[in-house]
């Protein structure tokens, strides 16, 4: 036990503290100004280390330091064993401690330190991936249909359908592709499944998007009838969908019901849905009975408004009295499963809390809240509308059912739409007196109620002529609800029968800010600019006109009447192109207005277009059919513009149409005589008929018209020679026809007149590019015909 005890000699037991100040040379700093080795060391910029001094070779304690007290003692450790770096017997201990960190004997020999052996150069690249292995090949492949993939689904998000289904169709090629090289170099059952899948459902997808239902079908079949398919057989729920547009409701309720069974029981909600489905087909084909089974599982199941709104509907076709109010009262027991509004109210005046209702009030599930509010009272509505005529022995008993079943529900404030649908009713038919009763009992009710009833009081009177209970009214239901689009457009009506324009004026603005889509206050003060606009025109002020009709045109630029206006003012003053401007934006928003049209034409004939004057005159032949000028109009157009023979053909089809009128003859027989045409002689023999027939309807008019002014002149005594105002009329008429504006005269052979008066005004001279010589004179102008052409 005592053999690793070392005891002191005894020489040594006088001095107990010996080699205490005894210390390693290497760590001695108080001469270091004078080490000129330590000193360049430090000067150096690079930290490199000093050349090694010493004599003998070895570590780097082998040079003691000198101090100021001469050369140390080497120092030994307490068990006898010499210190790492000493030199013992001039031989120095080899430092194998540190032989991995790069401290070895080749530094001396003029070697780099260079621990991380960065003197041997950069690594080797990394050896390229071989692209041509079949492996890759496939990856890169499917990472391909993957994309294709993507980016079509991307397509028909952003609306472009076309786009979706080609990159859906090149997917599906890549992928077939895929699976032989797949089949080539591995088993089929390394073939992936899911890919196949998910190209297969979005191409039937991007087919069913297009319209092409026939694609998406037979693309759904092969999903359907792939067995590796787990979860294929869901999907004849959209080849259900498909059929149901495509109006094939058997093959849609069979298939509805394929995918029922399909699903399990589990997923509740899908199953619902496609229960509602199956019901709405079944009234699609009016097996009313059939789907009331159907509304009525979704109903005790899983009750929701379409499907109740549906059972309603399916039983008012029935006319079931009874099971019509069991349904409706269903369909009020539908929970919403919305907060109301209690939620956002403060109970405090805490900025911090109402800083966040505020934030809350009008956020995505706010508004997500609103919509489904908003469908639920429209379902009830329309159904206590639908049903209210058909519960009862009349519509109010009905409705005042609908209405105490409705208060009753957490739908109270609805209870008042439905006494005001009770009145307006009333109005419908025609029971003005019970329709006032009705409304009247809401003058105590509260603001928003009492301004509606108001409202439709208001605009009664005002109907009725009744300006003073209008205007009170109008100011009831303004004071009742100033944001009311409908009461600030009553009072304005009420100012402006009572001459104050200019206040009617902003009532309809002011309705217009509270609600920028109120038409009734959009078209008065439309109304109210135009009737200042005439009034300007009167004064013949037309600077003001047009400022005023620019102003109406501001409010509504689509106004067809108004850009007529504005055209025919700008007409006026001599500015045709401006003129043109509107009167051709009214004919762009109103094209069936003949005055718009006729001048439209009559501009591009004098601008010596003709061509484009056919299109205005044909429309206006369109819309008047019976009117022969506007035929006659395109006719000579045609002539006009040089197609001679289009504008034979179109006098051809004139007189098909009008075999009396003697313009038509006049043009034919010219024409045909021009084009040395065989049939001229047929058109002359005919001019002749009707020429004569001509005659003698004038004759007989004039006979009359003599008569009767010969007798009021025997019954009144007076001298007075000229006819009838009425005669005058009718002969004015009559000498406004075309061809009928010569007198008659009373000889027996007349020379006829073949030649006709353009219904678009002289012809401007034409360049003579034709080979032939013509003549100078006006090709149409009055021409004597020979002997044979005069009436028999």
């Amino acid at each position: 036990m005592m053999q690793n005890v070392h005891l002191a000699p005894k020489a040594d037991e006088d001095d107990l503290y010996s080699g205490y100040n005894d210390y390693n040379p290497t760590f001695d700093t108080e001469d270091l100004e004078n080490d000129t080795a330590f000193q360049q060391a430090v000067r150096t910029s690079h930290g490199r280390r000093p050349p090694i001094t010493a004599k003998i070779p070895g570590t780097s304690a082998s040079r003691p330091l000198a101090t100021g007290f001469g050369s140390k003692t080497v120092l030994s450790s307490s068990m006898g064993r010499p210190m790492t770096g000493a030199i013992q017997d001039g031989i120095a201990r080899p430092l194998t401690a540190v032989h991995a960190a790069g401290y070895t004997k080749a530094a001396l020999r003029g070697s780099v330190f260079d621990p991380l052996g960065q003197a041997r150069g950069p690594a080797p690249p990394l050896e390229m991936k071989n692209e041509d292995t079949p492996e890759e090949k496939i990856r890169q492949l499917e990472k391909k249909v993957n994309e294709l993939v993507e980016e079509s689904c991307i397509a028909n998000s952003c609306g472009d359908l076309k786009l979706a289904l080609e990159k859906a169709k090149d997917a599906g090629r890549k992928e077939r592709v895929l699976v032989r090289q797949r089949e080539q170099i591995a088993s089929p059952e390394n073939i992936n499944l899911d890919l196949t899948y998910s190209v297969l459902f979005n191409l039937a997808s991007q087919y069913s998007a297009n319209e092409m239902y026939a694609e998406a079908l037979n693309t759904y079949q092969v999903i359907v009838k792939n067995k590796m398919f787990s979860n294929g057989g869901r999907l004849k729920v959209n080849m259900a969908n498909i059929y149901l547009k495509q109006r094939n409701y058997s093959k849609a309720i069979k298939f509805y019901r394929m995918a029922l069974d399909q699903i399990p029981s589990v997923h509740k909600e899908m199953r619902i849905k496609i229960m509602q489905n199956i019901g709405v087909a079944f009234v699609k084909t009016g097996q009313y009975t059939d789907g009331i089974i159907s509304f009525e599982h979704i109903m005790s199941t899983s009750p929701n408004l379409k499907a109740g709104f549906n059972l309603i509907l399916c039983y008012f076709a029935t006319g079931d009295r009874e099971q019509m109010k069991k349904a409706f009262q269903k369909l009020i027991t539908v929970p919403l499963e919305i907060d109301y509004d209690d939620k956002y109210i403060s109970p405090n005046d805490d900025p911090h809390t109402n800083l966040l209702i505020e934030a809350i009030k009008n956020d995505q599930l706010r508004q997500m809240e609103r919509e489904r509010k908003g469908m639920a009272e429209k379902y009830i509505m329309t159904a206590a509308k639908l049903i209210a005529p058909a519960i009862e022995t009349s519509f109010a008993i009905g409705y005042d059912w609908c209405v105490e079943v409705v208060k009753a529900s957490h739908y109270v404030e609805l209870a008042n739409d439905l006494e005001i649908n009770k009145a307006i009713t009333y109005l419908r038919q025609k029971d003005f007196y019970q329709a006032v009763e009705t409304l009247k009992m809401f003058e105590k009710k509260d603001s928003r109620v009492k301004s509606a009833a108001a409202t439709n009081l208001s605009f009664l009177y005002y109907l009725e002529n009744e300006l003073t209970q209008a205007a009170n009214y109008a100011d009831l239901a303004v004071n009742s609800d100033r944001y009311n689009p409908s009461a600030l457009t009553n009072k304005g009506n009420t100012v402006f029968a009572n001459g104050d324009y200019e206040k009617a004026a902003e009532f309809y603005k002011e309705a217009l800010r509270n609600d920028s889509s109120c038409t009734e206050a959009l078209y008065n003060i439309g109304s109210f600019k135009y009737h200042i606009c005439l009034e300007y025109e009167i004064m013949e002020d037309p600077s003001q006109a047009i400022e005023w009709l620019m102003q109406l045109i501001s409010v509504v630029p689509t106004d067809s009447h108004a850009l007529s206006k504005l055209g025919e003012l700008y007409d006026n003053e001599g500015d045709k192109s401006q003129a043109f401007q509107y009167y051709y934006e009214s004919y762009r928003y109103f094209p069936s207005n003949i005055e718009v049209i006729e001048w439209l034409g009559a501009y591009y004939i004098d601008t010596q277009f003709c061509e484009k004057a056919i299109q205005y005159f044909e429309r206006a032949a369109l819309i008047q059919p019976t009117q022969v000028k506007w035929q006659l109009m395109v006719a000579s157009c045609y002539r006009r513009s040089g197609n001679y023979q289009k504008a034979l053909d179109t006098y051809k089809e004139i007189h098909r149409k009008f075999p009396e009128n003697v313009e038509c003859l006049r043009f034919l027989v010219r024409l045909c005589t021009d084009m040395g045409l065989k049939e001229v002689q047929e058109y002359v023999t005919k001019l002749k008929r009707v020429e004569k027939l001509k005659e003698i309807r004038e004759q007989r008019v004039k006979s009359g018209r003599d008569g009767s002014a010969r007798s009021r002149r025997e019954g009144s005594g007076s001298g007075d020679s000229g006819g009838s105002a009425k005669g005058e009329r009718l002969s004015a008429k009559l000498r406004a026809l075309p061809g009928t504006n010569e007198p008659y005269e009373s000889s027996g052979n007349k020379e006829i007149d073949a030649s006709y008066v353009d219904p678009l005004g002289p012809q401007t001279e034409r360049p003579k590019t034709a080979a032939r010589k013509r003549m100078d004179e006006d090709e149409f102008a009055d021409e004597e015909l020979g002997e044979d052409l005069l009436p028999e």
